[in-house]
């Protein structure tokens, strides 16, 4: 009953701090644990875990943002936190202060939570160095972990909310003739770990990366020119979230940082594309039921037909521009402020099978996995690693080829697809921007790109 009291209570004081000259006041309070597991030499090196959380106070006047955070979750130090927020503003609480006991932890969260399996991880390793002689290193990371979350918002509304991650990543290093050669394979979803190993097979994702690893050890040196590009969907959606996914981020458009500022409703990519952000898709790594704001997620259609229609905002965005809130605000944690972010973003599929793309391809790359990359979001340039990628000749996969970059322009990308699969597969990953780090989704179906600039290391095959 305190506790309700005290949340009563700071609803209250942002009310106030609203009448007293404030456009918008809200709370982000946060309990996070986590578990972390880290496997490398055959034994287990190291087993952390750790608690953290505090409040985020965050008041709005016009274009001022004043933001505090404390690593406390207790209503008398947010209340002063209140305080001290409002005096970067010039504002003052004008009620009278009673003195009342403080209702303690905000969130009191209590339940227990689970330490992670281990014993599978000898398992795994044992299995891998037995498949090959050529193995190396094997190195196996699990991480799960929970975060208890409460927004109370200056408009009354209170927002609780729990949001479980769990991950397990491979990476595997051969050696032949003093070659090495890495490969790495990583699950990731917005569940218990439970729910995670009903979905994941960890000695199935530690064999593709083995086999990978062993693949590109005798794979040729990658040709370089402008050819036809077919990008699998098990590539994962890195060129779309990375070349074209942040363009459509509100505070980069308004910024004009954005190539696709004042666009909408033009067409900027091919009519077979569509392009959606939807945060409400159960268990995947970038889902959530409300946003770091309050705001439910949904699903949101950027680009639909290759016609500009929207973009994702947070409240700062919505409230410039006069936009949707999209259910985009999103932050990494109680300590940072909510932007525009990302959630789970993939094209859409389509009508045409993986084998009939390839099979109109006279010479070209096709690409099985995408690598890390940069770009330019102003002007949706990019270069991107392949990890593995194989020649195409005459509509058949042939041989596996290394050292593969792809460099182009994102709109330009998407004005160049042709084909657009039914195999739509997801990817989670890490994002960042502006030092801040979230959970994101990518995906796509294979698309057939018509021409891209492929950067290799071998320039003596005039093929391309």
């Amino acid at each position: 009953m305190n506790k309700e009291l005290g949340i009563s209570r700071l609803v209250c004081i942002l009310n106030e701090a609203c009448r007293n000259g404030a456009d918008y006041s809200d709370l982000f309070i946060e309990k996070k644990r986590s578990h972390n597991v880290f496997f490398e030499n055959s034994t287990i090196e190291e087993i952390s875990s750790s608690t953290q959380g505090g409040t985020g106070t965050r008041i709005i006047v016009d274009e001022n943002i004043a933001y505090t955070h404390i690593t406390e979750r207790s209503e008398d130090h947010i209340t002063k936190s209140i305080n001290e927020t409002l005096n970067k503003l010039g504002l003052q609480r004008s009620a009278k202060k009673v003195s009342l006991p403080d209702s303690g932890d905000i969130l009191n969260c209590n339940t227990p939570f689970p330490s992670p399996d281990t014993e599978f991880l000898h398992d795994i390793d044992s299995r891998i160095r037995t498949g090959s002689k050529l193995v190396k290193q094997v190195t196996l990371g699990h991480n799960i972990s929970e975060r208890d979350i409460m927004i109370i918002r200056s408009d009354n509304r209170v927002i609780r909310e729990t949001r479980n991650f769990t991950t397990f990543t491979v990476q595997i290093i051969v050696e032949k003739d003093g070659i090495l050669q890495t490969a790495t394979e990583s699950e990731a979803f917005s569940t218990g770990p439970e729910v995670f190993w009903s979905f994941v097979n960890p000695l199935s994702t530690a064999k593709t990366a083995l086999e990978r690893a062993v693949m590109m050890l005798e794979a040729e040196k990658c040709p370089a020119g402008n050819i036809p590009v077919v990008l699998g969907g098990s590539a994962g959606g890195t060129m779309i979230h990375e070349a074209c996914g942040h363009g459509l981020e509100a505070d980069i458009m308004q910024k004009d940082f954005s190539v696709y500022n004042n666009r909408i409703g033009t067409m900027v990519a091919s009519p077979l594309v569509t392009l959606v952000d939807d945060g409400s898709i159960k268990d995947l790594y970038g889902s959530y039921i409300h946003d770091d704001e309050g705001n439910r997620s949904r699903r949101n259609i950027l680009i639909e037909n290759g016609i500009l229609k929207g973009q994702l905002t947070d409240y700062m965005s919505s409230k410039r521009g006069g936009l949707t809130l999209s259910g985009n605000g999103r932050r990494s944690s109680y300590s940072s402020f909510p932007q525009p972010r990302m959630s789970n973003t993939f094209l859409m599929p389509g009508e045409s099978e993986q084998k009939d793309i390839i099979g109109q391809v006279e010479f070209g790359l096709f690409v099985k996995k995408m690598g890390g990359g940069e770009v330019n979001p102003t002007s949706g340039d990019f270069v991107f690693k392949v990890t593995e990628g194989y020649i195409i000749q005459k509509g058949c996969i042939k041989a596996p080829v290394k050292g593969a970059l792809l460099t182009g322009n994102g709109p330009q990308v998407l004005m160049n697809i042709t084909k657009v699969g039914k195999d739509l597969s997801f990817s989670a990953g890490v994002c960042g921007k502006s030092g801040q780090n979230i959970p994101v989704t990518d995906g796509q179906p294979t698309i057939l790109i018509k021409s891209l600039t492929v950067g290799g290391q071998d320039i003596r095959n005039e093929s391309f």
